[in-house]
This record gives C-alpha cells, sequence and structure tokens, in this order.
C-alpha cells in the first residue's frame, strides 16, 4: 500500500511539475515575443508546440504569420492555427478564421471562415465575433442576416 500511495505521488508530482514546467516556458517566450526578442520566443515555444500545447502552436502561428522572427509564411502559420484550432482554442480559430476569408495560405472560402469565426465567437472571441457579424451582414458563407449580424456586432462591441 505505501509503494502504491509513493508511485501515485511520484506521478502527481512529475505532472504538476511538467504543468509549471510548460506554464514557465510559455510565459518565457511570451515575455520575450513582448521584448521584440524573437529568436528567445521560437525556442521556448517551438518545443510546446511540438509536444501540442495550443497556446504556443497559435504563438507560433502569429509569429510565421507576421514574418517576426522567421521567414513569412501563411502555409506554415495556417498548420500551427489548425493544430491549435482543433484543441479548441479561441484565438487560433479566429485566426484561423481570417486565413480562409482572406484565402492566405489556404484556399479562400468563406464557409470555413464562418465555421472557425462562430467555434471563436460562441468562446466570446470578440474579434470573432465582429468578422462573424460582417459575414452576416453581407451573406458571405452564410445567407445575408442583419439580424444575426447585429447580434454579433453587439457581443463584440460589448467588450469593447
Amino acid at each position: 500500500m505505501r509503494i502504491k500511495k509513493l508511485i501515485i505521488g511520484l506521478i502527481l508530482s512529475s505532472l504538476l511539475g511538467s504543468g509549471l514546467a510548460v506554464s514557465a516556458d510559455f510565459d518565457k517566450g511570451l515575455q520575450a515575443y513582448n521584448l521584440g526578442d524573437f529568436k528567445t520566443a521560437i525556442a521556448e515555444w517551438a518545443p510546446l508546440a511540438e509536444q501540442g500545447v495550443a497556446d504556443a502552436q497559435n504563438s507560433l502561428g502569429v509569429m510565421y504569420a507576421n514574418g517576426e522572427g522567421v521567414p513569412q509564411n501563411d502555409k506554415t502559420a495556417v498548420k500551427w492555427y489548425t493544430l491549435a484550432a482543433e484543441q479548441g482554442d479561441a484565438f487560433a480559430q479566429s485566426n484561423l478564421g481570417v486565413k480562409y476569408a482572406f484565402g492566405r495560405g489556404v484556399p479562400q472560402n468563406d464557409k470555413t471562415a464562418v465555421k472557425w469565426y462562430t467555434l471563436a465567437a460562441e468562446q466570446g472571441d470578440a474579434f470573432a465575433q465582429s468578422n462573424l457579424g460582417v459575414k452576416y451582414a453581407f451573406g458571405r458563407g452564410v445567407p445575408q442576416n442583419d439580424k444575426t449580424a447585429v447580434k454579433w456586432f453587439a457581443l463584440a462591441a460589448e467588450q469593447g
């Protein structure tokens, strides 16, 4: 019984410890990014992204989309956004929606843009809510619907 408790304790310590390390590494990358030290940000985020950390995947996507510390590459940005978006990351879903809306790194597809905007908007992402409002206002990828457009614009506006 004592060995079983010890093993469970070691497993929990390992899991909790690794989570803290992941958070610390992500935060270190974020601090570097905010200071314009893109080399350090990539060094911190790339291993996390490869391990499946959605925040790091989305952040690498942003760096590739903007050419920050890496050559600008929309296809690679889409790759990272997709990995994070499929895990439910609202920011990545919104970013992926933009890529489909404008055909950057993927074929332009308003219906797919609406799909990703909707997933992000339903999680409260104001940018996605606003973009979704535009899609409904102009009938791009969805039937034109002023009432639904106003709903999404209002939700975004409530957030400033």
